[in-house]
This record gives structure tokens, sequence and C-alpha cells, in this order.
């Protein structure tokens, strides 16, 4: 898995007196087959974090390496190919295509990569997910918990080297909160994933091997914690 490095992430909207700083030089490392969860109040930057870390809105300045390379000095192409080849994303709206089904909405980044699916590897994760007997079915026939175990069987299918998920649970009741947390950190644990996401949720946070904290587009904590993984 590859390593994520961000040097001095800044992000300015606006001008002059409307100028604001919502990433203000943000670095850090983000370790391969950890869980991070990036927390903070409205307005705190992490949202404009994760999108400019992951490829979708660039920075004002600021370095975003992957391995070694600067996800920022590529062209739009390439920028879009690593954002299909080595990102998943899940988000609060599941974002799926209601017209395709379950599998094939599982396999869609792969599919828009040119690619043939990992069959093996696609049947392991709707099993370990609880997808099987709901393949066939469309997004408008699931609930809010199914549709967001497809999106994260869509986000695993490329076999991404980093899983962003923001506000994944957001939409979600407690109960089908504490099933999906369960499901990504089996992700973290059984398929080596590298997963950052962020939350308004501090019970969730905690329960990920690094909680960072933003305020004002800046960090102003950063706990890691002891892992156990078997």
């Amino acid at each position: 898995m590859k390593k994520l490095k961000i040097n001095n992430l800044r992000k300015i909207y606006g001008k002059e007196e409307s100028e604001v700083h919502a990433l203000d030089g943000i670095s850090l490392e983000i370790e391969p087959e950890q869980f991070t969860s990036i927390i903070g109040a409205s307005g705190s930057g992490k949202s404009t974090f994760l999108h400019c870390v992951a490829g979708l809105d660039k920075p004002t300045s600021g370095n975003v390496y992957l391995d070694d390379m600067d996800i920022y000095t590529l062209n739009d192409d390439k920028l879009s190919q690593i954002r299909r080849q080595e990102f998943g994303f899940i988000f609060q709206s599941y974002n799926l295509i209601p017209v395709l089904n379950v599998y094939d909405n599982i396999i869609l980044p792969v599919s828009l990569d040119g690619k043939k699916e990992d069959k093996a590897y696609i049947n392991e994760l709707i099993e370990k997910l609880g997808l099987k007997s709901q393949v066939k079915k469309y997004p408008n026939e699931l609930s809010g918990g199914q549709q967001q175990r497809v999106a994260i069987a869509r986000a695993l299918s490329n076999k991404p080297s980093v899983i962003f998920a923001d506000e994944p649970t957001g939409n979600l009741d407690s109960k089908t909160t504490k099933e999906v947390m369960e499901i990504l950190q089996m992700c973290v644990r059984d398929f080596n994933q590298t997963l950052v996401m962020i939350t308004h949720n501090d019970e969730i946070a905690q329960t990920a091997d690094r909680v960072i904290t933003l305020s004002d587009g800046k960090i102003i904590s950063d706990v890691l914690k002891t892992t156990n993984k078997n």
C-alpha cells in the first residue's frame, strides 16, 4: 500500500478583505493500512482537507504525494486516472447509479477504467458486506444501510491505495451506523486498506487508529492510538 504525504497544504477562498483560509498550511503523513479520522467543528476545514487530498479540489498551494508522486503536478487525465485507480470514495449521499443493479454499481470504477473485474475478489466483497442476496436489485429497492454497503464495496472494487469517506454514516440511524463502522473497520483489518474518514461524531472518530482535529484550517490535535491488529 502507498503512503500519503501532505506538505504545507493551503486553500484560500475569496480575495483581500473577504479572503478565507480554509486550509492554513497543513502538513502530515498518513500511514498505509491505518484508519485515520478527521474531526472538527463546522467550518474547521475538514471537508476541504479531504477534497484537496483526494484530488477532488485543487489546493491553492502545497503538495499531496502518493508515495513519491505529487498528484497536483499531473494533468487532468492523469489525475482522473489516479482517482479511479488509487482512491476509493464513500460519501454521505450514496451516489449510486439508479439504472444499474448492485453488482454493476460495485464494479463501476473497474468498468470506467476499461478493465475486467476480479470476480473472486468482488464476490468476496459481496459476501463480507452481506450483499449476496441483493446483487440483482436496484438502489431504490435497498435500505439506506444496504446502499451504503454497496457504496463501500464500490470504493473497494478497484483495490485502491486509500479510501476517503466523507461523513459516511451521516444519513443512517444508530444501529445501521454501528454496522457500517464495523464494515469499514473490517476493510482496514481484512483488506489492509488505508481509510481516511471525516466525521462530526466524536464517538465514531475515537474508534480510529488516529484522530486528527482541525480548527480554522489548522491541525490542533493529532493523536495516534495503539492498534491491535490480528
